[in-house]
């Protein structure tokens, strides 16, 4: 029972958040730590383990540099983050950008655009099929912008989070710690995204007014002023942040859930395959409820980035309250469902590639400190 006390005062991150319940041992066998075969040998190996300096410093070694270690929470897992965020969000936004220029279309103009199909036949008949993919660079480069901020900033302040609280309230009130390092990471990206996404919804919605961001970003610049760029930041962070509150905390959920109640073995006897096709399944569940908390916010975003001197009291008024909360929404789950899934796919696949673990779905601290405890007196 000491041995807990002391374990869970001294650790410095709940290991629920990072580690399975043998992170000690797992740890000990990849720097090479061989094993006692005595009980006492064995007793000072597990203490030895649950000291912070042991715990602060996890090394993964990537399989494609043998003699090279990754060491967590250091810049290179950081680095490692966030460069798995450029890849997960830049290249799913791109790719469902037709999708994307349907929906906004639909948001903007519901007479024309009345259901998605007739939307991508009104796109093929007036742009052809060039056109559906009008507005993908800023796409690329704004949501690979916010895509490092989200998952590099929110492994950062998820730790950040859980070392202020302590492993004790880290442990009791997780999904908290969740939705604030998610909450902290979207504000930041969502700032590095706001200048894309304004031209990106002129360039879709305006036929005529750019070709991309090339000649877009000056045309919007000298209309509106550089500062016309940033119009819809608050309604972006009223869409992101919800948004991204729930896409990390449900899916952090729903994957331990998984482990839980549906894999009958733990995860890290699982294969890897196994744990990327777990992420993308709870990714795809989070993304449905990502996109009806955020969907209100995203009519929003729209319509102010449509409208040269348009107000939030402007788009209530036009599209009433039941049309913000409904107008595209079907669209909006389908895509946001794929593109959720998608992107926890592809971000623990890369994390998979370096060497690192997949995300959640791990032991909480207490059991795993009572697990050691139990060990340690048999």
């Amino acid at each position: 029972m000491a041995l807990s006390d002391k374990s869970s005062r001294q650790a410095l991150i709940p290991s629920f958040l990072y580690s399975s319940s043998s992170a000690t041992t797992l740890e000990k066998m990849m720097l090479g730590a061989k094993p006692s075969s005595s009980g006492a040998g064995l007793s000072s190996n597990l203490l030895e383990g649950l000291s912070p300096t042991r715990r602060s410093n996890v090394f993964v070694a990537a399989p494609s540099e043998p003699g090279k270690r990754i060491e967590m929470y250091s810049s290179s897992f950081y680095a490692a983050c966030t460069a798995g965020g450029i890849l997960s969000c830049g290249l799913t936004h791109t790719a469902v950008t037709p999708l994307d220029l349907v929906k906004c279309n639909m948001q903007i103009d519901p007479a024309k655009y009345k259901s998605i199909s007739s939307g991508f036949g009104v796109l093929l008949k007036e742009q052809g099929v060039r056109g559906f993919f009008r507005g993908w660079v800023p796409t690329l480069l704004g949501y690979s912008a916010q895509g490092a901020c989200k998952f590099g900033f929110y492994e950062f302040f998820k730790k950040y989070y859980s070392d202020i609280a302590g492993p004790e309230y880290a442990s009791k009130y997780k999904t908290l710690i969740y939705l604030a390092g998610s909450a902290s990471a979207e504000f930041i990206a969502d700032i590095a995204l706001c200048p894309f996404e304004a031209v990106k919804v002129r360039v879709q919605t305006q036929p005529g007014f750019a070709r991309g961001l090339s000649d877009g970003l000056p045309k919007f610049v000298k209309s509106e002023g550089a500062l016309g760029l940033y119009k819809g930041l608050v309604p972006l962070w009223g869409r992101q942040i919800p948004y991204t509150m729930m896409k990390f905390a449900s899916f952090e959920t729903i994957v331990e859930l998984i482990y839980k109640h549906a894999i009958p073995r733990p995860k890290d006897q699982c294969s890897k395959n196994l744990q990327l096709g777990v992420s993308f399944a709870g990714g795809y569940v989070a993304g449905v409820f990502c996109a009806i908390v955020s969907h209100p916010a995203d009519n929003l975003v729209s319509f102010l980035n449509n409208a040269k001197g348009a107000t939030v009291g402007d788009a209530v008024k036009k599209m009433g309250m039941l049309g913000l909360f409904t107008r595209g929404l079907p669209l909006r789950i389908v895509m946001i469902g794929t593109l959720t899934g998608a992107q926890w796919g592809i971000y623990d696949a890369f994390k998979v590639f370096v060497g690192l673990p997949t995300t959640g779905g791990v032991a909480p601290a207490a059991a795993t400190a009572t697990a050691t405890t139990e060990l340690v007196k048999a």
